[in-house]
C-alpha cells in the first residue's frame, strides 16, 4: 500500500517522518499526472503546491484552522489530503469539483474561483474568530502571486495591517505565473527575489544554503524582517507609503523543500499575529512536459498522454477563441487605433496573437478587471479603440466601471466575452450566464451574439466601428461548429434562418442557440405548426424588425444560454408591450441558480433546455393547454387538427 492510500484525513500526516512526507509528495505528483491526464483539469498549478499543501495540513488543524485558496484551482492536493482520492470523475457530473466545494468536505470554505478575494475572506473569518472568543484558531490564505495584482488584495491588506492581534497567515505561492507570466510591478519585484543569486542557492537547498551563509542569513530565513514595508517597499521604492503597515515577513522559502516549509509555517503559527510566508515554487514541478511548456506550463489540460503530455483528444472545428484571435489581428493590422486589453488572460482570450504582432498595442493589466475597464475608457478618450477581452464570468467584477466610466462617458470600447453561457466542467463560478442580464441595463450599450464563426468576424468588425458607446461581443467555450447561412437579411441586420408560410411561432435565438431553434422548428413543422427562426445578431437594443415579425405571429419563443431573469427574452417582451404588440412571449433560458459542473449537454438537459423539451412545451402553448397561450388562429386557418399530443410528447 502506498503512503497516499493511507491518508484519509490531515491528521494522518502527523505520524509520518520527514522522509515519508517527501515520499508522499512524490506519490501525489505521480497520482496527479496519472489521474488528471484522463479527465483533464488544472495540472500545472497543483504540481507546484504539493509540498506547500502537505506542510500546511501538517502544521495546522483543518477544519478548525480555516484554509482559503486563491484561486481554488490549486486545491487538488488539499482534496487528496482531506480524504478525496477518487479522481475518476474529476470535473464531471456527480464527480469531484475542480475547485473547493462545501458539499464535498468540511475542509472546503471558499467555492468561488475568482481571484484576489482570499485575503478579504481571511480578514473576515479571523475577525469573527477573535470576536467570538476563538482566538486559538488560525486562518491560512494561500495566495497565488497572480492574485497580488488584484485590487481586493490590497484593500484587504490595508485592513489586516491595521489590526495585528489576529492569527492570520498569508502564504504567497510565488511561481511567477497566473495563467501566463504574472504582470506588473509586484511581479517584477518578486522576480528579482526569485532570480537573485543568493536565492538560487536557496532554491537548490534552502536550509543548507542559509546555514552556510552565516548567522545574518539564518536570521533572514527565520523571518526577522519585521514590517510589511520590508516586503512591499522593495518593489515600490516608497518606504513612506507602507511605513504604517506591520505584518511580519518570512521568506523567501523554497516551496519544494519540505523541511523549510514546515519550519517557516511553524514559525508563522507561533507568532500570534498576521504573517506573510513567501514561498518560491515551480509550476508543473516534477513533470517535464509541464515544466517545458512555455505557454502556461500545463495550467489547464484536456485529456493527455501522461508520458508525453500530448493531447489525446480528436481535433475539431476551430475554437471561437482562435477565430476571434485571427480576426482581431486582421482588423488591428488595418486599423492602428485598435488596442487590446486583458486581465491576466492573454492566451486564454486569444489576445496573444495580436500581442505577438503588435506588442506595444496589447496591455495585460493582471487580475484587475475593474482597472482594465476604466483604463479602456481612458484609452478611448485618448483617441484609440480598446478591445477588452475577458471571460464572461469576470465582466461581473467590473460592472460599475462599464456603467459609470465607459457608458456614462459614451466611450467607444468593445468588450469581447469568451466562455459565455454554460461552460461545463469548471462549475458555478465559471459559467458565463449573467452577462446578458447584467449588461443590458447599461444605457446605450449594444450587445451582439454571433451564431457561428462567419458572424463572429462580421460582428466584431461592426462592434469596433462603434465610437459613441460600449459594444459587447459574446461567444461560448469550445469549437464553432456548423455554419448557418440566412435565407434573408432584413434592413436592420436581423437574419432570417427559416421562414414558414404559417405564421404560428416566431423563434428568436441568441447566438449559438440558433442550432437549437432550427431543431425546434423542424419538430414543430412535423406537427403542422409553422415556425419562423431569426437570429437578431445584435440582441440589444431589440431590432425594430423583430417587433414587426412578432406582431405577425401567434407566439414568440426566445432561446438564450443566459439566465431567464432579466434576460433577452424579458427585454423582447417589454419592448413588444411598449410597441403595443400583444403577442405572447415565452422566455427560455437558464434558471437563476448556481449550476453544478458537468458537460454543457448534461446541464442543458437538466434544466430542460433541449429541442425535445422546448418543442413539447410550444405545442402545448399553441394548443392552449400551457401558458402563455398562443393567439387564436386567424379566421382563414383551421389547421390545428394536425397537431396531436401522445404520452405528453409532441408527435
Amino acid at each position: 500500500m502506498s503512503l497516499l492510500e493511507t491518508i484519509t484525513g490531515p491528521r494522518d500526516l502527523d505520524r509520518l517522518s520527514l522522509d515519508e512526507l517527501v515520499q508522499l509528495a512524490a506519490e501525489i505528483r505521480g497520482f496527479l499526472v496519472s489521474e488528471v491526464s484522463k479527465t483533464g483539469g488544472h495540472l500545472g498549478p497543483n504540481l507546484g503546491v504539493v509540498e506547500m499543501t502537505i506542510a500546511i495540513h501538517r502544521v495546522f488543524e483543518s477544519p478548525r484552522d480555516a484554509i482559503v485558496f486563491d484561486t481554488g484551482h490549486q486545491s487538488y492536493v488539499h482534496k487528496l489530503l482531506t480524504g478525496r482520492q477518487d479522481f475518476s470523475g474529476l470535473r464531471q457530473q456527480d464527480g469531484l469539483a475542480g475547485y473547493p466545494q462545501r458539499s464535498e468536505s468540511v475542509h472546503d470554505i471558499v467555492e468561488s474561483s475568482h481571484a484576489s478575494s482570499s485575503l478579504s475572506w481571511a480578514d473576515g473569518i479571523s475577525r469573527a474568530f477573535e470576536m467570538t472568543g476563538q482566538s486559538d484558531r488560525h486562518v491560512i490564505a494561500v495566495v497565488g502571486d497572480g492574485a497580488l495584482t488584484g485590487g481586493m488584495t490590497w484593500e484587504a491588506l490595508n485592513n489586516i495591517s491595521d489590526d495585528n492581534t489576529r492569527r492570520l497567515i498569508i502564504v504567497v505561492n510565488d511561481n511567477g505565473r497566473s495563467y501566463a507570466p504574472t504582470i506588473g510591478g509586484m511581479a517584477r519585484f518578486l522576480n528579482t527575489v526569485r532570480t537573485r543569486s543568493s536565492y538560487h542557492a536557496a532554491y537548490l537547498s534552502s536550509r543548507r544554503a542559509f546555514d552556510n551563509m552565516g548567522a545574518p542569513a539564518r536570521a533572514f530565513f527565520r523571518g526577522v524582517r519585521g514590517g510589511m514595508h520590508g516586503f512591499l517597499a522593495r518593489f515600490s521604492n516608497n518606504e513612506a507609503l507602507y511605513s504604517n503597515l506591520d505584518i511580519k515577513y518570512i521568506g523567501p522559502v523554497d516551496g519544494h523543500d519540505m523541511e523549510a516549509m514546515l519550519e517557516a509555517l511553524q514559525q508563522a503559527k507561533n507568532y500570534g499575529a498576521p504573517v506573510i510566508v513567501h514561498t518560491i515554487t515551480q509550476k508543473g514541478k516534477g513533470y517535464n512536459p509541464a515544466m517545458q511548456d512555455t505557454a502556461d506550463q500545463f495550467h489547464a489540460v484536456g485529456q493527455i498522454d501522461p508520458e508525453t503530455g500530448e493531447s489525446t483528444e480528436t481535433p475539431g472545428a476551430p475554437s471561437w477563441t482562435s477565430v476571434f484571435a485571427d480576426e482581431l489581428l486582421n482588423l488591428a493590422t488595418e486599423n492602428p487605433r485598435i488596442v487590446g486589453i486583458t486581465a491576466a488572460m492573454l492566451r486564454p482570450t486569444g489576445l496573444h496573437r495580436m500581442a505577438e504582432r503588435f506588442p506595444n498595442r496589447v496591455h495585460d493589466v493582471g487580475i484587475a478587471e475593474q482597472h482594465a475597464v476604466t483604463s479602456a475608457a481612458g484609452l478611448a478618450f485618448g483617441g484609440l479603440h480598446p478591445v477588452v477581452a475577458l471571460y464572461a464570468t469576470f465582466i461581473n467584477r467590473a460592472f460599475d466601471q462599464v456603467l459609470m466610466d465607459v457608458a456614462l462617458h459614451k466611450a467607444g470600447v468593445t468588450f469581447v466575452l469568451d466562455r459565455a453561457g454554460v461552460t461545463g466542467p469548471d462549475g458555478p463560478s465559471h459559467h458565463g450566464i449573467w452577462d446578458l442580464a447584467i449588461l443590458q441595463v447599461v444605457p446605450g450599450i449594444r450587445l451582439a451574439a454571433p451564431r457561428d464563426s462567419t458572424r463572429l468576424r462580421e460582428e466584431l468588425g461592426e462592434a469596433i466601428a462603434v465610437e459613441d458607446g460600449p459594444t459587447v461581443l459574446r461567444f461560448p467555450k469550445g469549437s464553432t461548429g456548423v455554419e448557418f447561412d440566412a435565407v434573408a437579411r432584413l434592413d436592420d441586420g436581423v437574419d432570417v434562418l427559416l421562414e414558414s408560410t404559417q405564421k404560428d411561432v416566431l423563434i428568436v435565438t441568441v447566438g449559438p442557440m440558433a442550432a437549437m431553434g432550427l431543431d425546434v422548428a423542424r419538430r414543430l413543422s412535423a406537427q403542422g405548426i409553422g415556425a419562423t427562426v431569426i437570429d437578431p445578431r445584435w440582441v440589444v437594443p431589440v431590432p425594430r424588425s423583430l417587433i414587426g415579425l412578432a406582431a405577425e405571429h401567434r407566439l414568440v419563443v426566445s432561446i438564450e444560454d443566459g439566465i431567464r431573469v432579466g434576460g433577452i427574452g424579458t427585454r423582447i417582451r417589454q419592448d413588444l408591450r411598449e410597441a403595443g404588440v400583444d403577442t405572447a412571449v415565452t422566455e427560455l433560458g437558464l434558471p437563476d441558480e448556481f449550476l453544478a459542473h458537468g458537460t454543457r449537454a448534461e446541464i442543458l438537459e437538466r434544466v430542460g433546455l433541449t429541442p425535445q423539451h422546448i418543442a413539447r412545451d410550444v405545442v402545448a402553448m399553441v394548443l392552449g393547454s400551457k401558458l402563455p397561450h398562443a393567439r387564436p388562429l386567424p379566421a382563414d386557418r383551421t389547421d390545428t387538427g394536425s397537431i396531436t399530443m401522445r404520452g405528453g410528447r409532441a408527435e
